[in-house]
């Protein structure tokens, strides 16, 4: 394949496809008519570092028997040939979708682009009888997320959303106490995320960091912490208050670089980050610049930094369970606090906090653990959970196994159910679809304008999707 510096969208997605219907299943691994014995094939589109690791290499090296890789797809040639070497496939590679589809005939078309653009090949696989394994967010605001479930809906393809924090092993059991109604009904929710400084960070030199890529982190980050409210909670958001500010990273510093690299200031920025030390950095995004200019060690203090560095949202729940939301982007640690108060009493749960972990180990390792596919779990740790009851002084101490690799266990599970068990039982409805990433995004969406137009803002308003008290 000839390299091009002069590649763009329009012949990336390719030309309009043709309608096909297929049947409408439970999980897109059994919507293909195929031998009992033949492998999904899978096409993957987008081979940035979650493509290539997660919906790549980690397929390859342990879903083999299930499936095999048909086709690549991305814009930047280098890229392409990068991802051939790490994940250790021999299938073509394209820079054009379309073309891609019709020569290798995926059954799953992994999306896995810049987050602004997952619409345009979710769709577009839809149409060209394909279903979809989707990173999160499905989708970055709510046009084009009604444009995906219009396209489900008129296709019969099926979309999978991959909500691997679902899978965790403390997130499921928080789950478990909630359906057993542990404390009774539950009424409030207290949910505070912190992003450390060396993660939270992170978001900010990448495309991330503006918003028309990634919707900003209510979209590309805090879904992952909408759908584990929605799905605990069991119920449908109506409405949502949102406040947020950049007040810190983009233009609220006295000096600027144009990347870490060649930066005069890496002996006073405290967020000197050398790329160099990186190899696999280096050899995804440093030696393929020059094909699309992406720059993945940008300046975190560039003028077109243009999203919230610190969130505060509002939701309140069919069902009238009212929530109370943040996220921080340059704290000290790493971690979370919640709480679910009932009618009976309350649990509490939190990651990370330094106060309460016994070990110490420093905050890039802990991102790098969180990100780790081969974590085991570690039988001298756990994390815990309390639960109180009203009128009674003692608590509860629900110790759940520690599993810091792969988000908490949850990568795994998550995908072994997608490809090696699809009708594995599933009594706690861990499995997501394009409601849920429509419930999930539409949150994000509703508290970003929220704080622009200064207004609560209804989730009716924005996709035909009917409210449910109760998501059964």
């Amino acid at each position: 394949m000839k390299a091009s510096k002069n590649l763009n969208r329009r012949h990336f997605l390719g030309a309009a496809g043709t309608l096909t219907a297929g049947a409408l299943l439970a999980n897109p691994m059994q919507s293909v008519a195929k031998p009992a014995a033949a492998k999904t094939k899978l096409a993957l589109v987008g081979t940035g570092i979650r493509g290539t690791s997660f919906w790549g290499k980690n397929i390859v090296d342990n879903y083999s028997k299930e499936t095999e890789f048909v086709g690549l797809c991305d814009l930047n040639p280098g890229r392409l040939q990068f991802a051939l070497n790490f994940m250790g496939v021999k299938c073509p590679v394209f820079t054009d979708f379309e073309k891609m589809i019709n020569d290798t005939k995926p059954d799953v078309v992994i999306v896995t682009t810049m987050d602004s653009n997952h619409h345009e090949f979710i769709i577009k696989a839809l149409e060209m009888d394909c279903d979809v394994i989707t990173e999160k967010p499905m989708t970055t605001d709510e046009i084009k997320c009604q444009a995906i479930l219009d396209a489900e809906r008129k296709t019969g393809r099926k979309v999978i959303v991959g909500f691997n924090y679902r899978y965790g092993l403390q997130f499921s059991k928080l789950k478990e106490l909630l359906v057993d109604r542990e404390v009774g009904k539950i009424t409030s929710v207290d949910f505070h995320w912190y992003l450390n400084t060396y993660h939270g960070a992170s978001y900010f030199r990448r495309w991330h960091g503006e918003r028309d890529k990634g919707g900003t982190l209510l979209v590309h980050k805090a879904t992952h912490h909408f759908d584990l409210l929605n799905w605990w909670i069991d119920s449908d958001p109506v409405e949502v208050t949102a406040y947020g500010e950049l007040e810190h990273y983009g233009s609220n510093n006295e000096f600027r670089g144009a990347n870490c690299r060649s930066c005069a200031y890496t002996d006073k920025c405290k967020f000197y980050w050398d790329i160099m030390k990186d190899q696999r950095s280096v050899d995804l995004y440093v030696k393929n610049e020059k094909y699309d200019g992406y720059i993945r060690d940008n300046c975190l203090w560039r003028h077109d930094v243009d999203i919230y560095d610190k969130m505060a949202v509002q939701i309140k729940y069919a069902n009238d369970v009212q929530v109370s939301y943040s996220l921080t982007t340059y704290s000290p640690y790493e971690g979370f606090k919640i709480a679910f108060n009932g009618m009976d009493g309350r649990i509490d749960s939190w990651e990370g906090i330094p106060w309460r972990e016994k070990e110490r180990v420093s905050q890039a390792e802990l991102h790098a653990r969180e990100m780790n596919q081969n974590a085991e779990e570690d039988d001298s740790a756990y994390d815990e959970i309390i639960v109180m009851k009203n009128w009674n002084p003692d608590y509860e101490l629900v110790k759940v196994p520690r599993v810091r690799g792969g988000h908490g266990g949850g990568d795994v599970r998550l995908q072994d159910k997608i490809f090696k068990d699809p009708n594995m039982a599933d009594p706690y409805k861990h499995s997501a679809g394009t409601r849920d990433g429509a419930m999930s995004v539409l949150i994000g969406v509703a508290a970003r304008k929220s704080i622009e137009e200064k207004r609560p803002v209804k989730i009716a308003e924005l996709t035909d999707i009917k409210i449910s008290r109760t998501r059964g």
